[in-house]
């Protein structure tokens, strides 16, 4: 190696280390213990919602979660909306995150950063680049895991 070339690696290497021991730590014990309480609270909000359901409603345990999740995207939407969600999630990180209301969060927030590029191509075509991988995903991994018990069920009769 020439000596450029090696002043190079080592100015590198230099400030990797320097970027390192003045990079703060993180405290991953608070951020892991807020991420549980708030993923929890947003859990026991989808409970009591959906025991709302089956008290108010007549619904059975089954069929009460679908408008049970409908509503919780509605809270997560509107909270996203009027700029609640993103506090909550700067806070509590990844406990924020709960699959469904993270996910509408992460839309809803697509559709508003992007509304002045109008409503067809700003608001549904940056909303729908998220949510296309997702949707995909889902839809094929739960036909691969319909198949497989489907498989299960014919081999075990």
């Amino acid at each position: 190696m020439s000596v450029k070339v090696k002043r190079g690696l080592q100015v590198k290497a230099d400030y990797q280390k320097r970027a390192k021991e003045l990079t703060p730590k993180r405290p991953v014990i608070a951020n892991s213990i807020r991420a549980f309480l708030v993923g929890g609270l947003i859990c026991e909000i989808g409970q009591f919602i959906q025991q709302f359901f089956i008290a108010y409603f007549g619904f059975n345990e089954k069929n009460a979660g679908n408008p049970t999740v409908a509503v919780l995207i509605f809270i997560s939407t509107l909270l996203t909306g009027i700029g609640v969600y993103d506090r909550i999630g700067q806070w509590a990180g990844a406990g924020s995150a709960v699959p469904v209301t993270g996910f509408a969060n992460s839309m809803a927030s697509a559709a508003i950063e992007h509304r002045s590029e109008g409503t067809v191509l700003g608001i549904g075509g940056q909303m729908f680049k998220l949510a296309g991988p997702v949707i995909v995903f889902g839809t094929v991994a739960a036909f691969i895991i319909g198949l497989v018990k489907t498989l299960f069920q014919m081999a075990a009769s």
